[in-house]
């Protein structure tokens, strides 16, 4: 029976709505509690889920997020969708000692801080909020990051400064209801925390920022290199196993 609604999910595509149950039994010729089961199964595998209140649809491929210095667009449009973002707010705050010391800036002066929802083919994706020193990048508005703009172009373009290097935290955590709510799913869903410095070519940092993405639809990848391997160091971001 799992078979038979998996190649029904296939035929349907990523993202559709499954019959209800009563209905796959009647189109099935089984049981509803034959039907349930199944739907279990697949459910386990990855295959559908189950949105409270709306049905069960084909759950959508998890998007790979390789651990390099690449933009959300650039990931997206690799996976051949189309990237966005929608501003929620930004602000502008003077930076104390610890902002300061993590942006690599004098204390007492003030930072642009932007948090949107990155989204994909329409479909939220992450949720994060960017930190850069106001000096620089000079003139920059929350408005500047809304809707297809990216950070990154903006930053090569306008400002001559383009990202070398970083680095790059990623812990598991649970969504908190208005975090779920904007990324539209149940609250006390599983996400992924990332915490990402990078700096220019010049050595300066142009970015922290921390986001959340759907537990659902991203996955890391990650190269494995021998140790003492000499091409360790072309390693664009790093990452540590913390015990």
């Amino acid at each position: 029976m799992g078979a038979k609604v998996a190649a029904l999910c296939a035929e349907l595509g990523p993202g559709a709505m499954l019959p209800g149950e009563r209905d796959l039994s009647t189109r099935f010729g089984v049981s509803r509690a034959t039907v349930r089961k199944a739907l279990e199964e697949l459910m386990a595998r990855r295959i559908v889920e189950r949105r409270h209140g709306a049905g069960t649809f084909v759950r959508r491929p998890a998007v790979a997020q390789p651990l390099m210095a690449t933009s959300f667009g650039d990931d997206m449009r690799r996976r051949g969708l189309e990237p966005s973002s929608r501003l929620l707010w930004s602000d502008t705050v003077v930076a104390d000692t610890d902002l300061a010391a993590r942006l690599e800036m004098p204390g007492g002066e003030p930072v642009l801080r932007v948090c949107r929802v990155r989204l994909a083919d329409g479909e939220p994706m992450t949720l994060e909020t960017l930190h850069v020193p106001s000096s620089r990048v000079p003139g920059l508005t929350g408005d500047d990051l809304d809707g297809p703009s990216s950070y990154y172009e903006l930053l090569a373009e306008r400002f001559d400064r383009r990202i070398r290097s970083g680095t790059q935290s990623v812990a598991p955590v649970v969504l908190a209801t208005r975090d779920a709510e904007l990324l539209g799913v149940p609250a006390g869903s599983p996400a992924l925390h990332f915490v990402r410095t990078s700096r220019d070519h010049r050595g300066e940092i142009v970015e922290r920022v921390e986001s959340y993405a759907r537990g659902d639809r991203y996955l890391i990848e990650m190269d494995i290199i021998p140790p003492g391997d000499a091409t360790a160091g072309a390693a664009v971001l790093s990452g540590a196993v913390v015990p």
